[in-house]
């Protein structure tokens, strides 16, 4: 007979803590559409984690279906100490139930009951039909549910460190009382963290030896007219009524009607298919590795194709589509393994590419302006550009318009794009090449050419779709004049790339490793010992044993140093200043210095790979290295920007960066008379309004004020909630809730403007900016609250996000043009953010600066006026 194993997981309690388990990571874990994820993802680990350890038959994640339950009714300030549930959690939960489902399991809830009276009654069930059940929950009002059959599992740290309550395990942490007594330890302890009374004055020791004399709540009160006369006599006696409803609220209904049967919670596995799926919507990319999926073969209709060794003018012609194919995702040093490309009906196929690149009639083709069509026209720019002159003549872009379409759906592989659009007739890259270390050509060469000749016919279907979609959405002015003239123009700056002097990366090196051992001796002498710093264990008896510095937070391995816990103690000790240093200064040391030492070239230079198709907001991104991501706020970090200097001796490096290009478009957008004015009237906007939130005059603002008001600002734009804010500002929630009310009472229109956004989103489905970039959100009119509540914020911030990026790339644009029709050598080397970067011949800057002024801040115009800052110098650290 099968082993018949029960689990049942508390959803709400151990949701909450996955959350704050990856509290810290909260602003990283974050997927394409900007929902928060850090609790879905830890959710997820903790659920296959235990899983693995339980191997249950029969499994079932229980949820509260509200706030109202039979014990508010019994007791309306039943959990009423709790404060408001944060924003960010409460958009993750409905994602934690599709992942449960997902996963293969049921969840339920039952209204007027909590979580925990469904576990209760189900384990109850479980044990009386020969199951061994195994409770999941961060509650120990659930210990009182620990038998012989039944363990209760408790989180003790986040999601990992477990400690299991059988009947035993009571007894040893409560001093010998039964899983049963625990519901009169709450009666007369109380409970904070559910806001029940208990006994006055009687904590959790002298409740404990009552119930070891009496037996039970009844039981002291039986014999209570036995104690001799006290304070704790009185207080039992005065809050008697209190004590019985404690035990009463304490105690879990094990007879819940609970419509859901044990035969209806059997295991079978996880749905694969939508759990791929989820794992993509969510960006957990280590999550859907670890499936190793095999997909199965697809049968494809015949395609015809030429494979062709010789090259001659037939082959070529207008109006043609092309394709460079490439394994890895940096064009920059990939090998070109093969090409493809049409001419009428034909389409062609070569491994002979060397001698297809020396060809005088494709590099004739590649030169004119005859159309071509290709799939990433930034990637085919590049690769085409280590062997012969500069491509020109395309003028669509498979990719681009795709992204343009629908943000939500940005696949990098032709073959999820054509399949979007109803074209079957391709596999992935994946299911051709492999992946990983197994990545490679296919043994069969037709195989690899029969995929080449797809990718053309996938090309020049989803051209004629994808354009005439364009067309239909009015967003063809978007792609033809911002989007593929900009990926000519990346593409030069890719593959101008910026010089970086290793010399002085080196000499960092030697001086932040002697800073290091510095820092590391005076921690040593601040210790009294010598220890592995970068051993969290040893760090931690250091700190809390040795030092005796207050504990924060214990990880299962001992204490947490965490950066968040040594911030709560910087001012406790010298020693944690000192730690928190040695950290940042070896964190620059090796994801920078060493980093960047990694990816010069031999040209002594740095590409790096612009992706013009990742973000929901237009927002470019860096990779290979990303160089938007280098730090700026610790002189450490900036100093890395002094290794990044021109390409000749008597030249500069120049930067130019929009001021506040984001407060500026919502000041335009939302039409606010008084966020208007103070950029008419230059003053500075965070200054503005701290005066207005703050109610004072401008000279009695202080730089908290300021510091504040900037939160707030930069807040809205962002759809910060009074929970976000908050932590940005170490203040409390209230607090930081009267700062946002405060802030829309002084800018009412920025409040109309965000209702009006929600609104048309509703109407339309999707939020747009001032260029018809288009964000599609779905869930704008779910009926579940939070996933409503994050679209919302996402159509309000969308369009002041995407707007400011749209405006930065028809400068880029606009500055291309003007510096062709210039005798200026002067170069655009990067974008950063809102941050242009050039080099620059000296006697040339000044021009360039009256240029880059003019462009930047007249290409657009606005109600409010785009200022920007621009400085120069011998590197790029000198030129900010």
């Amino acid at each position: 007979m099968t082993e018949k194993k029960l689990l049942l997981v508390d959803g709400n309690s151990v949701a909450f803590r996955a959350f704050f388990a990856m509290h810290n990571s909260l602003e990283k874990f974050k997927n394409k559409n900007g929902l928060h994820t850090n609790a879905i993802y830890a959710f997820n680990n903790m659920f296959e984690n235990v899983m693995k350890s339980v191997q249950p038959t029969h499994v079932l994640v229980a949820f509260d279906a509200g706030k109202t339950t039979f014990r508010t009714e019994m007791y309306s300030d039943y959990k009423g100490g709790r404060s408001k549930t944060p924003g960010e959690f409460r958009e993750q939960m409905p994602y934690i139930r599709e992942l449960i489902e997902a996963l293969g399991v049921k969840h339920y809830e039952l209204d007027n009951y909590e979580a925990d009276d469904i576990i209760g009654t189900l384990a109850e069930q479980g044990s009386q039909n020969d199951f061994e059940v195994v409770v999941l929950t961060g509650d120990r009002d659930l210990t009182q549910l620990a038998s012989d059959k039944i363990t209760v599992d408790i989180t003790v740290k986040g999601v990992s460190d477990i400690e299991s309550y059988t009947p035993a395990h009571v007894a040893e942490k409560y001093d010998g009382l039964t899983p049963n007594q625990i519901i009169d330890l709450k009666g007369l302890a109380g409970d904070t963290s559910d806001n029940y009374p208990g006994v006055t004055k009687v904590g959790e020791k002298t409740a404990i030896k009552l119930i070891k004399e009496y037996g039970s709540v009844e039981g002291v009160y039986q014999n209570i007219d036995e104690m001799k006369k006290s304070k704790m006599k009185e207080n039992l006696i005065n809050d008697k009524d209190q004590a019985f409803l404690s035990k009463e609220l304490a105690t879990i209904d094990k007879k819940a009607p609970v419509a859901i049967e044990l035969d209806e919670l059997s295991y079978h596995g996880k749905d694969i298919e939508r759990l791929v799926e989820f794992y993509k919507e969510m960006d957990f990319k280590q999550f859907l590795s670890k499936l190793n999926i095999e997909e199965d073969p697809v049968e494809l209709e015949d395609i015809h194709y030429d494979v062709v060794d010789t090259f001659d003018e037939s082959q070529f012609g207008p109006d043609a589509c092309l394709h460079v194919e490439m394994l890895q995702d940096n064009y920059h040093t990939a090998d070109v393994v093969g090409v493809s490309w049409s001419n009428q009906n034909k389409i062609y196929v070569t491994n002979n590419h060397l001698d297809l690149f020396e060809s005088p009639v494709f590099k004739s083709w590649l030169e004119s302006a005859n159309g071509k069509k290709v799939y990433d026209a930034k990637r085919t720019y590049v690769a085409l550009n280590r062997f012969v002159t500069k491509t020109e003549g395309i003028n669509f872009d498979v990719l681009l318009a795709a992204y343009l379409l629908d943000t939500n759906d940005n696949s990098n592989d032709i073959a999820g794009v054509a399949q979007h659009y109803g074209f079957t007739e391709i596999q992935s890259d994946e299911q051709i090449y492999g992946k990983g270390a197994k990545k490679g050509l296919p043994e069969d060469q037709e195989v690899f050419f029969n995929h080449l000749a797809r990718k053309i016919q996938a090309i020049k279907f989803l051209s004629q779709k994808l354009e005439s979609e364009l067309e239909e959405k009015q967003q063809d002015r978007l792609f033809y004049e911002m989007e593929l003239p900009l990926s000519r123009i990346l593409a030069e700056m890719e593959i101008t790339g910026i010089t970086v002097n290793a010399q002085t990366l080196q000499n960092m090196r030697g001086e932040f490793s002697k800073r290091l051992q510095e820092i590391e001796q005076k921690i040593y002498e601040e210790a009294g010992e010598t220890f592995n710093i970068n051993s969290p264990k040893q760090l931690g008896v250091i700190l809390f044993e040795k030092m005796q510095l207050p504990v924060i937070k214990k990880t299962k391995t001992g204490y947490s140093t965490a950066v968040d816990v040594l911030e709560q103690l910087r001012e406790q000790a010298p020693i944690v200043d000192d730690i928190l240093n040695y950290r940042q200064i070896a964190k620059i040391q090796s994801t920078y210095v060493e980093g960047l030492l990694k990816v010069i070239q031999s040209d002594n230079k740095i590409h790096t790979r612009y992706i013009q198709t990742l973000t929901q907001t237009g927002r470019l991104s860096s990779v290979d290295p990303n160089l938007q991501n280098i730090p700026i706020r610790l002189e450490e970090g900036r100093k890395i920007r002094q290794a990044f200097v021109p390409r000749e001796k008597d030249w500069l490096i120049y930067s130019s960066d929009y001021s506040q290009i984001e407060l500026r478009v919502l000041a335009h957008i939302s039409g606010d008379k008084h966020l208007i004015q103070a950029f008419k009237d230059g003053m500075d906007i965070h200054t503005s309004t701290a005066m207005r939130v703050f109610g004072v005059k401008e000279e009695d603002v202080t730089p908290n004020m300021r510091r504040n008001a900037k939160a707030v600002n930069f807040g809205i734009v962002y759809g910060i909630s009074d929970y976000g804010l908050s932590q940005n500002l170490g203040i409390t929630r209230k607090a930081a809730q009267e700062y946002i009310d405060t802030y829309f009472e002084n800018y009412p229109d920025v409040k109309r403007y965000m209702e009006e956004s929600v609104r048309e989103a509703k109407d339309q489905g999707y939020a747009k900016t001032l260029y018809n970039r288009r964000r599609y959100l779905p869930d704008i009119n779910s009926r579940n609250f939070n996933i409503r509540s994050f679209a919302e914020r996402t159509a309000i911030n969308t369009p002041i996000q995407g707007s400011a990026a749209d405006i930065l790339k028809l400068a880029m644009i606009e500055l291309s043009k003007r510096l062709a029709k210039t005798d200026l050598k002067a170069t655009m080397l990067l974008q950063v953010h809102d941050e242009l970067v050039f080099e620059v011949p000296e006697n040339e800057v000044e021009t360039l600066d009256e240029l880059v002024k003019e462009v930047m801040e007249n290409t657009v115009s606005l109600n409010v006026p785009l200022l920007t800052d621009s400085s120069w110098g011998k590197t790029w650290y000198e030129a900010k």
